[in-house]
């Protein structure tokens, strides 16, 4: 059964919650991880890709917005589910995407943005009652 993690950060921009997903992806991708990074939109997708390039001066991460090829071990999308399994999906879109429970793991990225906690909230609920494995982790 997915696991699924929020993280709740400090601060209410978008960028702060973009550059914690990047983290994470960073993280997951050395630990040899496929991860599919699902936005709200085709500019938030877009914003992502350009942060994913510059957020650490001494990292390199490969990546790529969903298109034909895919063949990176790092997808960034909005409307579509990820083209193959992979092994973790960081929710960037105010809801739970259906293909959700094809990954091993799920992390939302929430922050102080009263739009983003209640919509993280809801997410929350819709996952317990489930019966997802939630856990919290304040950042």
């Amino acid at each position: 059964m997915t696991n699924i993690s929020f993280y709740v950060l400090k601060g209410d921009t978008e960028y702060d919650r973009q550059v914690f997903a990047c983290r994470l992806a960073s993280k997951a991708y050395h630990q040899g991880k496929h991860i599919y990074i699902h936005t709200q939109d085709a500019e938030q997708a877009e914003q992502f890709n350009q942060l994913l390039w510059s957020f650490r001066a001494d990292s390199f991460i490969p990546h790529q917005l969903v298109d034909t090829n895919n063949e990176s071990p790092v997808l960034i999308g909005h409307d579509t589910s990820p083209p193959r399994l992979m092994d973790l999906l960081i929710n960037l879109n105010t809801e739970q995407p259906l293909f959700f429970s094809q990954f091993d793991r799920v992390a939302e990225c929430i922050n102080d943005d009263d739009e983003i906690k209640a919509a993280g909230r809801q997410r929350y609920q819709f996952y317990q009652q489930r019966g997802y494995e939630l856990s919290s982790h304040k950042i």
